[in-house]
């Protein structure tokens, strides 16, 4: 398997699913984009529901990328390093669109993707609630146990991004998800 080719359909994915959506894609218009032929991405990506798996953990990466960049900035704040996952996300909106994608088919029913949401959404809750820990111990400034917080976290934001991608036109959610965090999480401890 060559890397520039997996990254290639992936990048035309991305785009077709962007345009069209999950449900209206099809693996022949994401070969048109690639410049393939059907069975050239069927070599990669057997079915399309793992192109899309790939394109949620492509998405999980570049954040994951971007967020260890961010953190590298001792200046930052944790309600200000949430703030920038909006931004990022904001400026990479096909990326936000997928992950969307993959929590509807995970809730209408594909195993597979059910699988991948609830060990996505499972880790990110412990990797939140032992960060949350190790900043604050037992309870956030808010009162709340590092559990509740990172509930109310991930939930957070993942509304938000629910929301902008309703109405892109409100542009402040970077700006809200800083100032509720800054109440829900209080400074960070230096």
């Amino acid at each position: 398997m060559t890397t520039a080719r997996y990254e290639e359909i992936l990048v035309a994915a991305l785009a077709v699913f962007a345009e069209r959506g999950y449900k209206k894609a099809s693996i022949d218009a994401v070969a048109e984009r690639a410049g393939l032929t059907r069975q050239g991405v069927l070599h990669y990506f057997p079915s399309k529901k793992r192109l899309l798996l790939a394109l949620v953990q492509l998405r999980e990466d570049l954040a994951r990328e971007h967020l260890a960049a961010l953190k590298a900035d001792p200046g930052k704040d944790l309600p200000g390093l949430l703030a920038e996952v909006i931004t990022y996300d904001h400026k990479n909106p096909g990326l936000a669109q997928i992950h969307s994608v993959l929590v509807a088919e995970g809730v209408t029913g594909s195993d597979e993707a059910l699988r991948f949401c609830h060990d996505y959404y499972r880790a990110i809750q412990e990797h939140t609630v032992e960060h949350l820990t190790a900043l604050y111990g037992d309870r956030v400034p808010s009162g709340l146990t590092p559990r509740a917080a990172a509930t109310a976290v991930v939930a957070m934001l993942d509304g938000v991004q629910q929301q902008w991608m309703l109405d892109e036109e409100q542009t402040d959610y970077p700006e809200i998800i800083r100032e509720v965090m800054g109440v829900l999480l209080g400074p960070t401890p230096v």
